[in-house]
């Protein structure tokens, strides 16, 4: 059975975080408020949990989950290759709407799905998200509904997606923001900009003035 917490209550956030946390230790999932929608999550390296979660959202290997971290300073241990541009753009816009698809270090033993050697990594800006990272780690991180369907604002809309699929909701209210991350290429020597989203191409440029756009 599903169990539910108020993040906008301090005594129930408290105990949703605590929850949360070990049930992302024990390999289930969890939906949690992000910055942009919410997600549905679990942790980044345990495979049969990811798997779990592919499923719950009736999604296949061919679109991995991205990975949400709770600190930049995570990146070193998850990234390799990473360039003096795509550092420019964690120190602009993160955290926030902003995920960097990058080459993950070969020495990771995660199984995210056919990645083909990356990861999307994102810093979401949401307290509870950031709270839940920190305490767990990465985690892999997918909109919270099921595939061909609108990604929540709500964590009403989520659990009616997900239902028992998930060990814990935690609810922190409506989303903030409606438009998705912005997704951008670091893998080559130039930025390339594969999804616009909340953050614009010219707010991008200002930090990144080579960036492309994918065709």
């Amino acid at each position: 059975m599903a169990r539910r917490y108020d993040c906008t209550d301090t005594t129930d956030r408290r105990t949703g975080l605590r929850e949360a946390a070990a049930a992302v230790r024990r390999g289930e999932l969890v939906v949690l408020p992000t910055d942009t929608v919410y997600g549905i999550g679990a942790d980044a390296f345990g495979p049969e949990a990811v798997a779990d979660l592919l499923e719950a959202k009736g999604r296949g290997r061919g679109m991995p989950s991205p990975v949400l971290v709770g600190s930049p300073n995570t990146l070193h241990g998850l990234v390799t290759d990473f360039s003096e541009a795509a550092w420019e753009l964690v120190d602009a816009f993160w955290p926030g709407a902003l995920t960097l698809v990058a080459r993950h270090q070969p020495s990771l033993t995660w199984d995210l799905g056919e990645t083909r050697g990356t990861v999307a990594v994102r810093m979401p800006l949401h307290p509870v998200a950031i709270e839940l990272l920190t305490e767990v780690g990465p985690m892999a991180v997918s909109s919270a509904n099921r595939t061909g369907h609108p990604a929540p604002q709500d964590c009403d809309a989520a659990q009616e997606m997900l239902g028992d699929s998930v060990a814990v909701y935690l609810d922190g209210g409506p989303t903030p923001d409606t438009v998705p991350s912005s997704i951008v290429d670091v893998t080559g020597r130039e930025p390339v900009l594969l999804r616009a989203g909340a953050i614009s191409a010219d707010e991008l440029r200002k930090v990144v003035p080579d960036l492309k756009e994918a065709s």
